[in-house]
């Protein structure tokens, strides 16, 4: 069984242009040029593309791995296929100004457009995506010299990038990582060390890839203080701009992985021959401040990715619910009656509830992060704009940890509506899960997310991010006209008072030996926040589809044929997911605010010795 449906067809213009009136930015001098009609055009390009070239071989890459020889990364053809028609597109570029070379679209646009290749094939979607965060560090930190190197080459796909921070030894944890750079009198420095789980780090879809490596440079300050970020390509450029020798980096190692298996993970080698060129972007130090710049990024594509996966296994398992007939139902629950659709069962249903809310929460949270960006961008008035950055700064722990705690909880939802077939190979939705599995683990996992949201972005500036978040959701709530919508809004508020009382108990113990438990219980804390952010997510959803509904035309409006149906479901889906959320997935935080009040040290006072 297979569907070749990547996104209903309502879904992006209700969450691009009803929920977040994405065209109003064509009001901005930024995005004057576009209207909501190129938008669409962009969004159909996306959608063909995505379903031509990148979905076809999605279970062909991941059935046959990417190999290498010992010298060279070989892989199925039709990855390189799918990668030159996307760079063919401008798509790498489309957030880019016109002058150089870019389509000058909105980030939350640019999402939207991702959306359709991460539900179609996550892993050749990697290459390009890998590539935009690395340019996004490029633009914004490197020398006018190193742009002009390598940006405009990585604008059009030409060449490739990565972003290489893992050491084997080290982890999470980048204090510890012993990659060295050397400088040298010609202003360029020498790396020698060793990177792991570098994803796209060797393959032959480019004609160079600029591995951006974190360093140290001897003699620096200790710890995360010391690191520094360089630019390293695979092949070396010459001053006059054509690919020169061979750079002294080396694959070591292909990795093979649970899922995502059609993008190479890789262990690459620096300096072994003493030759590796690497060229410093900005200030010496400066590193990870650099390198979380694309990370921060980097996260909320990683949130969305795993949104997307979870919504492709969500209409995954619905087709099959719809299509497969198994038991019966009262009143028509006799043997002589024919078998009925198993989405017609109470059981099924309340799984693709789930499904259904878990993706879709994901998907339209994102949305509105990438949106903030766009806010932020255009937004003219000074105060206006820090509070806004500092409101995404705050939420984006959640953007990446939230849809990747949940997407791949709607993917074992949809292992289990297909019961047995779910648990084989034949069917598709399995490798949804092993696809997914990785989002809650790369970019930062997300333990280490739930710490920097209780120990830092929840705290800083004054808690000014948390004080812009209870306006947006306040005024959100305010302006609610729809019944339905209301009432969801009376469940929510009593649990944005909670959360402000946590937080008042948090901060009185952030100073004292209690604070410890926090490391414990952070999850606790991403628990509560996260669920009644998405609460308020599907409160946004649920009051603008209510208002539509109310103001579609009759069935027949138009002589006698209208047909509005699809569209009606669709908007009835929307309010009975939202009322999902907010009476099965909301109270489940009362025992998190339980644990956090008391200071719960279960687990902190745990020994190691005791497991």
């Amino acid at each position: 069984m297979a569907t070749d449906t990547l996104i209903n067809d309502f879904e992006l213009p209700f969450q691009l242009y009803d929920v977040l009136h994405t065209q109003n930015l064509c009001a901005s001098a930024k995005f004057a040029e576009h209207n909501r009609e190129t938008f669409d055009a962009v969004l159909d390009t996306a959608k063909k593309i995505a379903t031509d070239l990148f979905l076809p071989h999605n279970r062909i890459a991941d059935q046959n791995e990417p190999q290498s020889d010992g010298t060279r990364v070989s892989m199925i053809d039709e990855v390189k296929v799918a990668f030159d028609a996307f760079r063919e597109s401008g798509f790498i570029a489309g957030r880019y100004s016109f002058a150089e070379g870019g389509m000058q679209l909105p980030e939350t646009v640019m999402t939207a457009v991702a959306g359709y290749f991460m539900a179609a094939n996550p892993s050749t979607t990697a290459y390009p995506f890998l590539t935009t965060a690395a340019i996004n560090v490029l633009s914004h930190f490197a020398s006018d010299e190193i742009k002009a190197a390598f940006m405009p080459r990585m604008l059009t796909g030409e060449f490739t990038g990565t972003m290489a921070l893992t050491e084997p030894h080290a982890g999470s944890s980048l204090a510890d990582i012993t990659t060295i750079a050397v400088a040298q009198q010609d202003g360029s420095y020498r790396i020698k060390g060793s990177k792991i789980y570098i994803s796209g780090g060797d393959h032959e879809l480019s004609d160079n890839i600029v591995h951006l490596v974190l360093a140290k440079i001897p003699g620096g300050p200790s710890g995360v203080k010391g690191i520094s970020l360089f630019a390293v390509p695979k092949f070396r450029v010459a001053e006059d701009g054509s690919i020169g020798v061979r750079n002294d980096v080396h694959l070591t190692g292909l990795l093979h992985k649970l899922g995502y298996r059609g993008t190479t993970s890789t262990s690459l080698s620096f300096g072994d021959q003493g030759e590796c060129y690497g060229y410093l972007i900005g200030e010496p130090h400066f590193g990870l401040r650099y390198m979380f710049k694309m990370m921060n990024e980097a996260r909320i594509a990683v949130g969305f990715g795993a949104a997307m996966i979870g919504y492709r296994g969500y209409q995954y398992s619905l087709a099959y619910a719809k299509d497969r007939t198994q038991g019966r139902i009262a009143p028509n629950n006799k043997p002589e009656h024919d078998a009925t659709a198993i989405i017609n069962h109470g059981d099924v249903k309340r799984m693709l509830l789930a499904q259904k809310a878990y993706s879709e929460g994901g998907i339209s949270l994102c949305l509105y992060g990438s949106n903030l960006i766009d806010r932020i961008n255009t937004c003219e008035d000074a105060t206006l704009k820090a509070e806004l950055a500092e409101l995404l700064d705050l939420l984006t722990p959640v953007l990446k940890a939230w849809p990747s705690e949940y997407g791949p909880k709607a993917n074992d939802l949809g292992i289990q509506v297909l019961g047995g077939a779910g648990y084989t190979r034949e069917y598709y939705a399995e490798q949804f899960w092993r696809d997914n599995r990785l989002n809650p683990i790369h970019e930062g996992t997300n333990g280490v997310q739930a710490l920097d949201l209780s120990f830092r972005k929840l705290w800083q500036n004054n808690g000014l991010g948390i004080q812009v978040l209870k306006r947006e959701i306040t005024n959100d709530l305010l302006t609610i006209t729809t019944a339905e919508s209301r009432k969801l809004a009376a469940k929510l508020t009593p649990y944005m008072g909670d959360l402000h009382q946590v937080l008042v108990h948090l901060s009185k113990i952030l100073a004292t030996e209690k604070a410890i438990t926090l490391t414990g219980n952070a999850q606790a804390l991403m628990n509560i926040f996260a669920t009644i952010v998405v609460s308020w997510i599907w409160i946004r959803q649920a009051s603008k589809a209510e208002q539509l509904l109310q103001a579609m035309p009759a069935a027949d409006a138009k002589d006698g044929n209208y047909d509005n149906t699809d569209q009606r479901n669709f908007y009835q889906g929307k309010i009975q997911a939202a009322k999902y959320f907010i009476d099965w997935e909301l109270p489940t935080i009362k025992r998190d605010i339980e644990l956090l009040t008391n200071d719960n040290a279960v687990c902190t006072d745990m020994q190691a010795a005791w497991f």
